[in-house]
């Protein structure tokens, strides 16, 4: 960051000096932290009014607004300046694992194998092509380095070939709002035509003409995709059709084709419904046909094979899905024939299709699944996983006519394996496995495993935690507990090895699988949102009092981190609980949710509703401001703090954290640690570089490791 320019504004904006804990008083004694102006702003809704003395900060295009948020990474970086070697040291340790001239595993799609690679010292991938055969010469179709150069952020996505194998049509993003332009590129000759369509996902689809591209399109301030057009390849994208307009702004619409390559499909999609469109691939110009109306509470998705559609739902209370079967011809739901019965232990996640096989991807107390079947029934049975804990799931098979199943296998100890799986003669080849370099990782050095607390009100909450094994478990040990717990999002447990740098110094790491993910299936989504929302939050903290209740830590040294709705958990809990943690990791969190939620210009609101509520109904609005993490800051003690967000989020906007820092440090009646690291040039997801990201990542070990005196 550049801060010359306002070099006088920053100063000024760092009036303040904040006493800090003890144990950092020697780094950061001449340290001052900024204090935003107070002006009050009244909200009123349903005759409640709340003051936001921080509201003028939703203002980015106010220059004092941006003078306050480079305030704000000044004294961040002046307060971590003296782990600024260690951050280093820490990043180049992390990235000395990965091995830096990596390349995928090749699939093969009409005629040609695919393949992502990267070369060392480079940020981002190269992607290329092989026809027919893997000796064949290599054909590099995009080089991510070289299209990155001169921007900050770079990210390339949706490519999509079309069916003569000779065009690609691809989206760039360069600020990091996830709005995409997408080119046409002709990859025999290297010319990327003068298309441009700008304000996309990204992602597009070809139709069999081969000069017929789908594609969404989004709200210019909400960011919602709302609409499908089509455009003609060659031509102006003024000129590009409108297929579909979703105009009910809770949902959004997306566009792909079936695996059979037989329809193009438009689907709209919300929280808790769906519904789905389509038309033959072979004739993009002709009439939409309705799959089945959409119906609030009816979710489904479809997949095509012969002369039928499969259908996985939640139709009439099958709250775990089950999966339905009917005639191409005949789609409404009134036609639907059971194929596989709901069952209450099973959640039914997936299906994939292929000419002989189906595949069925399930979750079972938790567990990963993988069920083969034939379609004449000749055969049917379970990949075999005999790990306590473990992540494995079915992966990019876009081939139909093959008995090859891909799939991934990884646990919490174990690096992440993709394998191919003869589904006739279930004999199997592992294609890959992740590499750890440096000779210093072995998977016997560390242990994992699967515990469970009970919640307060008697639900017992999973947790997997890894560790080495040469770490004492007591109440010295330090503990990151981590966990999202939205949206049915389940965090599964995973390898990792940038995790290693906090492993191999003494650190227990715990993924808490609350209820508002669906790691013990449908249910326990649906009894952590809306109005159950309280219990995604109540688990966390329950988890945290097990681990301290077994001798697994002490509130001295355990922490906490959490990212978007998971930073909105972080809010919640240290507001609940503040005594049981020393330190919080807050990254881009979704904290002032009750005004985020009245707003409907914010991308993404709109469509939260089922999520959350809407509050503008009065119990809805009540109970979300009773958790609300902005709203609910009082004069107590907090935890050591960090929060990180981009100025360019579109999920979680930037002045959501900024007013919750400026609040906290306004109200909190002790002196830890409270920084906001902002990352002025990026958005949600942060860096976009492969390394710029483990830069990142190392800020957030070196404030842990710090708190505990092992930043050396």
């Amino acid at each position: 960051m550049n801060l010359s320019k306002k070099k006088k504004i920053v100063l000024a904006l760092c009036l303040t000096f904040v006493p800090l804990a003890q144990s950092q008083e020697i780094h950061m004694s001449e340290v001052k932290a900024p204090i935003a102006k107070k002006v009050p702003h009244n909200l009123e809704k349903h005759g409640d009014v709340r003051v936001d003395n921080y509201y003028w900060l939703n203002d980015k295009e106010n220059p004092e607004v941006i003078s306050y948020l480079e305030a704000e990474k000044a004294f961040y970086d002046a307060s971590t300046a003296h782990t600024k070697e260690f951050q280093d040291d820490l990043f180049n340790e992390m990235k000395s694992r990965i091995k830096e001239d990596d390349t995928s595993v090749p699939y093969k799609q009409n005629g040609y194998w695919y393949i992502t690679r990267y070369e060392i010292g480079k940020e981002y991938p190269i992607y290329a092509r092989k026809k027919e055969t893997l000796d064949a010469p290599e054909e590099i179709m995009f080089n991510g380095n070289e299209m990155a150069k001169g921007h900050e952020f770079f990210s390339i996505g949706g490519i999509a070939i079309s069916p003569d194998n000779k065009l690609a049509a691809f989206g760039v993003d360069t600020v990091s709002r996830r709005q995409y332009t997408i080119s046409i590129k002709n990859l025999e000759t290297g010319e990327i035509y003068e298309d441009k369509i700008e304000n996309t996902t990204g992602g597009s689809v070809w139709a069999d003409d081969n000069r017929t591209l789908f594609y969404t399109k989004k709200d210019e301030v909400t960011l919602r995709s709302d609409q499908i057009l089509k455009h003609k390849f060659g031509t102006s994208a003024e000129d590009d059709q409108l297929v579909f307009h979703e105009t009910d702004d809770t949902f959004g619409t997306y566009v792909y084709k079936s695996k059979s390559k037989k329809y193009i499909i438009i689907g709209s999609y919300s929280t808790l419904t769906s519904e789905y469109q389509f038309l033959r691939a072979d004739n993009p110009d002709g009439e939409l046909k309705m799959f089945s109306p959409r119906e609030r509470g009816v979710e489904y998705g479809i997949s095509h094979y012969g002369d039928h559609f499969y259908v996985l739902t939640n139709k009439d209370g099958a709250t775990n899905f089950k999966l339905m079967k009917t005639d191409e011809n005949n789609t409404s739901s009134d036609s639907w024939k059971e194929f596989i019965p709901h069952r209450d232990d099973v959640l039914l996640e997936d299906i994939d299709i292929f000419k002989d096989y189906y595949v069925i991807s399930e979750r079972t107390n938790g567990l990963n699944r993988v069920q083969i079947n034939r379609w004449d029934g000749a055969n049917s049975y379970y990949l075999p996983f005999e790990s306590e804990t473990y992540t494995a799931g079915v992966g990019r098979n876009p081939d139909f006519d093959t008995e090859i199943l891909r799939y991934g296998y990884n646990s919490m100890t174990t690096p992440s394996s993709i394998i191919d799986f003869n589904m006739r003669t279930k004999e199997k080849e592992v294609k890959k496995e992740q590499e750890v370099l440096g000779g210093k990782f072995h998977k016997d050095n560390y242990k994992e495993k699967r515990i469970w607390a009970t919640a307060r009100d008697g639900v017992k909450v999973p947790m997997s935690v890894v560790y080495h094994k040469d770490t004492p478990l007591n109440e010295n040990t330090p503990v990151l507990q981590y966990a999202y717990g939205s949206y049915g999002h389940t965090i599964d447990p995973y390898f990792s090895t940038v995790r290693l740098s906090l492993l191999d110094r003494g650190f227990v790491y715990v993924i808490a699988h609350i209820r508002g993910g669906e790691y013990l299936g449908r249910p326990w989504y649906e009894d952590g949102k809306l109005l159950k929302k309280k219990n995604t939050f109540t688990d966390f903290v329950d988890c945290s009092k097990h681990l301290v209740q077994e001798g697994y830590t002490s509130s001295e040294h355990l922490y906490a981190m959490g990212g978007s709705a998971g930073g909105l958990l972080m809010g919640a809990i240290i507001n609940m609980a503040p005594e049981l943690y020393n330190g919080i990791i807050a990254a881009v969190p979704f904290v002032d949710v009750v005004t985020t939620m009245l707003d409907d210009s914010i991308p993404l609101t709109t469509g939260e509703y089922d999520e959350w509520g809407n509050p503008n109904d009065k119990t809805y609005y009540e109970y979300m401001k009773s958790y609300s993490p902005y709203d609910q800051v009082t004069a107590q003690d907090y935890p050591n703090l960090l929060v990180t967000t981009g100025l360019h989020d579109s999920q979680v906007q930037y002045f959501e954290p900024a007013k919750w820092v400026a609040k906290l440090r306004e109200l909190r009646a002790n002196h830890n640690l409270l920084m906001m690291d902002i990352n002025m040039d990026t958005g949600h997801g942060g860096a976009s570089g492969r390394f710029e990201s483990l830069k990142e990542v190392a800020k957030e070990y070196a404030f842990l490791l710090d708190l505990e005196g092992k930043a050396k």
